[in-house]
């Protein structure tokens, strides 16, 4: 948690600010640090929903600032993020979100990972969640939060995919751009929170499926989410029902691989955690 607050206050940029660390189910115990002249921090208890979405949103409603930014407490901002958000908001102030690119830390090396392009519609985001737009890279204008935009979905099972969430509401309420420079360190071990939590990832993309009728128009990205459905149905052992969605995803897209290897593990010839194993190596995940 340190570093990622030490980078926020390392940023070289002429306004001023605050960083708000949401605490949540755990004592305030703000670090030790170095506050430069302007900035303040603060510790805050969540109290609203418990886990990722509710703590967010706890930030969001004790920020005072024009903009509010997020930072997970294991990332880092690398200089220059802020001040390159904050000249292309300046530049693009009708804005509904602005993101940057990150370079990912597997503990073994760092992996550049950039969007494939600096204006994304929400047409791009229904065909790819667009992994190199991290949540840490994030920032919004507080007003977009507070309104039309609305804050993070706490009814989101296990707050699975509220960045995906934010950021298809965002892009089918206007712009979202991305400084598409890697100014975000992304720490990834190779294995998600929400690993093994497969009822609960299911459940997710359903209710994702549900929210975005939007899903529906692009066979292809219908196929994706519902082939990804598919897989954690079948790792969680609810092999009729993968089979289903298996079934759903490869009739809209049948080179979603997910759909096959969820088929592989209903019908018992491999697991779940065997798949992982393998994607991992590859640097992937599922």
């Amino acid at each position: 948690m340190k570093l990622a607050v030490e980078s926020v206050l390392a940023q070289q940029v002429s306004v001023e600010g605050e960083v708000i660390i949401v605490f949540d189910a755990c004592p305030v115990e703000v670090p030790e640090v170095e506050v430069p002249k302007g900035w303040t921090v603060r510790g805050v208890t969540n109290t609203r929903t418990r886990g990722l979405a509710g703590a967010r949103n706890s930030g969001i409603v004790a920020a005072d600032g024009e903009l509010v930014a997020f930072l997970d407490d294991d990332d880092e901002w690398l200089p220059g993020k802020l001040a390159a958000q904050l000249e292309r908001w300046a530049a693009a102030p009708d804005a509904v979100a602005i993101g940057t690119a990150m370079t990912v830390d597997d503990g073994s090396g760092h992996h550049v990972r950039l969007s494939p392009r600096e204006e994304l519609t929400h047409d791009d985001f229904l065909r790819n969640r667009i992994p190199g737009v991290h949540s840490s890279s994030l920032l919004f204008p507080r007003a977009q939060l507070c309104g039309q935009l609305g804050m993070i979905d706490e009814e989101l099972p296990r707050s699975y995919g509220e960045d995906y969430d934010i950021l298809l509401r965002a892009s089918a309420l206007g712009r979202v751009s991305v400084v598409n420079e890697p100014l975000v360190r992304v720490l990834w071990t190779g294995q998600s929170y929400y690993f093994g939590q497969w009822q609960a990832y299911a459940e997710a993309l359903q209710y994702l499926l549900a929210k975005h009728p939007g899903f529906a128009d692009v066979p292809r990205a219908l196929g994706r989410i519902q082939a990804q459905v598919a897989f954690a149905l079948a790792a969680s052992q609810q092999r009729a029902a993968a089979r289903t969605w298996a079934a759903r995803a490869l009739r809209n897209d049948p080179r979603q691989v997910k759909a096959l290897l969820a088929f592989a593990i209903a019908w018992r010839l491999v697991t779940a955690d065997q798949v992982a194993r393998v994607v991992r190596r590859f640097g992937r995940g599922i």
